[in-house]
């Protein structure tokens, strides 16, 4: 009887082991699913390791600088690629979020202070702020016309302000809980919004009036980005999809599925052919045993993806979730940010 217990105790102990250490998914880092155009990513360096994690990533318009942004309140302005540090900006107690002018000449920050702040990169000079939210402010935008700057977060509102001289315009409400991500269309003329409350709404940024709802997302929408042709969104959830919807009618074109647990960041390629996506490295079980041991192999956190028919190209691994991600203006780098405090460059191959 007692042997017959150590046999089913050791059993047990190897299952359990299986589920801490066992990757996230079945998918061997960088495989090509289907024929076809497809996508290669090789890292080109890990860089900028922080006391606190790292929060987001932007690339300048002129994909000159990569600003690298996290809990520390330190906002590091890269050159690329050679990736040397050419300034630190400090928002106090720290900003989740950034976006840079379209004229790569300012950066505007999110803060848990609850203000937004503009800064001028050639002097790394504060030079607006931008006051009114009630709570951190998880998320900000720049128009790409430059015209209009949106910031929303813990309050459960978004609120839209003119970039010349920071007046507040509009004030949106209809979220039911915390506001994760604003993106403005190509045309400057949409605003898109994804929240806590699982659903993303479309506004019209001129005027803020709510145009469109996209329900679909069983848990929370994290994260959003529009196609450079403005006619297709993704967003990425805690429910572990990427969708596509088609934006002139809020139609659910696709759902990729077979990716991270949870899904924290999507971004498209300038060219509108591939789309990548982060989020949690490991599974629940074995992010848990991860953060209760602090030991575990990395995980697959990135996902590149062939727009074209959702075909997975590549997967990247990092040593803990990515919470950011940028691809450049040419589409030759992807930039992520990760929880272990790492931002990491990859080399984009088509």
């Amino acid at each position: 009887m007692k042997r017959l217990l150590a046999i089913l105790a050791g059993v047990v102990l190897i299952g359990l082991a299986a589920l801490f250490l066992w990757p996230s998914d079945d998918t061997p880092p960088h495989a090509v699913a289907t024929p076809g155009a497809t996508l290669k990513a090789e890292l080109v360096r890990r860089f900028a390791s922080r006391e606190g994690e790292a929060r987001d990533v932007a690339f300048t318009p002129d994909g000159r600088l990569l600003a690298a942004t996290g809990t520390d309140g330190a906002i590091a302005l890269w050159s690329v690629p050679d990736l040397r540090l050419e300034g630190t900006i400090r928002h106090p107690d720290g900003a989740p979020a950034v976006a840079i002018s379209p004229d790569a000449r300012m950066l505007l920050s999110g803060g848990y202070d609850r203000i937004g702040r503009i800064w001028s990169l050639a002097d790394r000079r504060s030079l607006r702020q931008l006051r009114g939210h009630e709570g951190t402010i998880w998320t900000v935008a720049w128009s790409p016309d430059g015209r209009l700057l949106a910031t929303a977060g813990e309050d459960k509102t978004i609120r839209i302000w003119r970039a010349a001289d920071g007046a507040l315009l509009h004030t949106l409400r209809g979220h039911e809980l915390n506001i994760w991500v604003v993106r403005f269309s190509p045309d400057s003329r949409l605003l898109a919004s994804g929240s806590f409350d699982h659903s993303i709404r479309l506004w019209n940024a001129q005027t803020g009036a709510l145009v469109r709802r996209l329900p679909g997302h069983d848990q929370a929408a994290v994260n959003l980005a529009f196609s450079p042709d403005g006619r297709t969104l993704a967003s990425g959830g805690d429910d572990s999809t990427v969708r596509l919807w088609r934006v002139p009618d809020g139609v659910q074109l696709r759902t990729l599925t077979g990716g991270s647990e949870h899904v924290y960041a999507v971004a498209f390629s300038p060219d509108g052919r591939w789309l990548a996506s982060g989020g949690r490295a490991r599974s629940a079980i074995g992010t848990f045993w991860h953060q209760l041991t602090g030991r575990s192999a990395k995980g697959n956190a990135v996902r590149l993806w062939r727009v074209a028919d959702g075909a997975l190209q590549a997967t990247l691994e990092h040593s803990d979730d990515v919470m950011s991600l940028a691809i450049s203006p040419d589409g030759r780098l992807l930039a992520t940010a990760s929880v272990d405090g790492s931002n990491s460059l990859w080399r984009l191959a088509p």
